[in-house]
């Protein structure tokens, strides 16, 4: 059986590894680490198909140090003491530790996570970990304390153009077969910024034509021979982030059928339910909001619910609640009104808090007029008095625009009560 395409063109040195350039090009912070031999426990962070797992073996291979390598899927904590004893065996006096590699360290538990902590700390093994999600939502403080974080990106047109000129001119098959590169565009698109997916993909095109064919790669072909073959769910990447979205966007566009078809997907698919969890408890706040800001506290509870519970019961909990998000009213006011603050921020600095909103704890700051002519609203009629809580230079400016949804026509009127240059009911 032929080794897979993106197998046999896994680089084998940092020469040969394309993208990520602001950590492994010329003097970036991680080839500097890894040619100077002082490898610290690290993660790395990115989506599928950018070179985690690539990067890790090369700096092993590189270094001639000995390379475990667990999954957090399949791996349990007898597995983790199983590794760092054999760690413990290889490692003589004065030699660097053996490298752990972990892939999807997101999905490690608390306990196995808790495991590594010795080891890492006693320099038993340097600990690389390798992820999808952010680091500092999955993995405990103590390890992450220990450990820096790399962020790597999904390969840019000009990566992507790299890897398709090395498959087709270097690989040991590759290279006997004629091509006729016409266009790139849907093969790029469909590989997401993904090496593996490209590679896939090209594969798959490759596999439709006889040996002494001319192999055109073209937009049609691209697309029809990917309809043709289009796999199934992988939570390992292959349509991770074509799912979900899809899921996302089905909920904001108040479709629960299709919503629970991509639940139902993903469900199959063995994807972390936690990581559904997680992105609907966003969703309820940036699509949902204060049109039903009951939709937050549904979301939440689902996401703790899911922790106790677990599955196959948890896909339960997750139906009623993507059904809930998905029949609920939709507004992202509160999502534009932040990055409107945000983007305003940026452009205007830090201005100085107005003196009478100021505290003043201290006699000089009251001197100084900290906190003069400020009107406590509970002191006036309706709880309400009007004056200026902004900064000078920005006095009268709005971020917030309520939406047209019943919850938030009771918002606007009562701003309109307020702020009568601001809102109109």
């Amino acid at each position: 059986m032929s080794v897979p395409l993106a197998e046999r063109l896994r680089p084998k040195n940092l020469n040969e590894y394309i993208g990520q350039q602001h950590l492994i090009g010329e003097s970036a912070i991680l080839r500097k680490m890894i040619e100077s031999g002082n490898i610290s426990s690290f993660i790395l962070w990115g989506p599928p198909g950018v070179g985690k797992t690539t990067l890790a073996k090369i700096i092993a291979n590189q270094q001639n140090r000995p390379f475990f390598s667990l999954s957090a899927v399949s791996s349990g904590v007898k597995d983790v003491r199983e590794v760092i004893e054999s760690a413990k065996k290889q490692r003589f006096f004065n030699t660097v530790s053996p490298i752990l590699f972990i892939d999807e360290i997101h999905r490690f538990s608390k306990s196995q996570q808790d495991s590594l902590l010795g080891a890492v700390e006693q320099g038993i093994v340097t600990l690389i970990g390798a992820t999808t999600e952010n680091p500092s939502f999955e993995v405990i403080s103590p390890l992450l304390s220990r450990s820096q974080v790399y962020v790597l990106k999904s390969l840019d047109k000009e990566d992507l153009e790299k890897l398709l000129k090395r498959a087709i001119e270097t690989d040991v098959e590759l290279k006997e077969r004629k091509f006729d590169v016409r266009e790139t565009e849907a093969l790029f698109r469909f590989s997401g910024g993904d090496a593996r997916k490209l590679l896939n993909i090209l594969e798959l095109i490759i596999n439709s034509y006889e040996p002494d064919d001319i192999i055109v790669i073209d937009n049609d072909t691209a697309t029809e021979r990917l309809q043709e073959n289009i796999a199934l769910y992988d939570k390992n990447g292959e349509q991770h982030y074509d799912i979900i979205s899809a899921f996302i966007k089905s909920i904001r566009g108040s479709d629960p059928n299709a919503a629970v078809y991509w639940l139902a997907r993903m469900i199959e698919g063995g994807e972390d339910p936690l990581f559904i969890a997680r992105r609907m408890v966003i969703l309820a706040a940036e699509d949902i909001g204060l049109a039903n800001p009951n939709a937050l506290l549904m979301a939440n509870t689902c996401f703790d619910a899911l922790s106790k519970i677990g599955m196959p019961e948890g896909r339960i909990i997750l139906s009623e609640t993507v059904i809930y998000l998905a029949t609920s009213p939709k507004s992202n006011s509160s999502y534009m009104a932040i990055d409107a603050a945000i983007a305003y921020v940026k452009q205007t600095g830090y201005l100085p808090v107005p003196l009478h909103l100021r505290n003043a704890p201290t006699k000089l700051m009251k001197q100084l007029g900290y906190g003069d002519d400020y009107k406590y609203a509970h002191s006036y009629g309706g709880n309400f008095v009007e004056q200026e809580f902004l900064p000078e230079e920005i006095s009268g400016k709005k971020f917030f625009e309520p939406g047209q949804n019943s919850k938030e026509k009771d918002i606007r009127q009562r701003l309109a009560q307020y702020w009568k240059d601001k809102y109109e009911y």
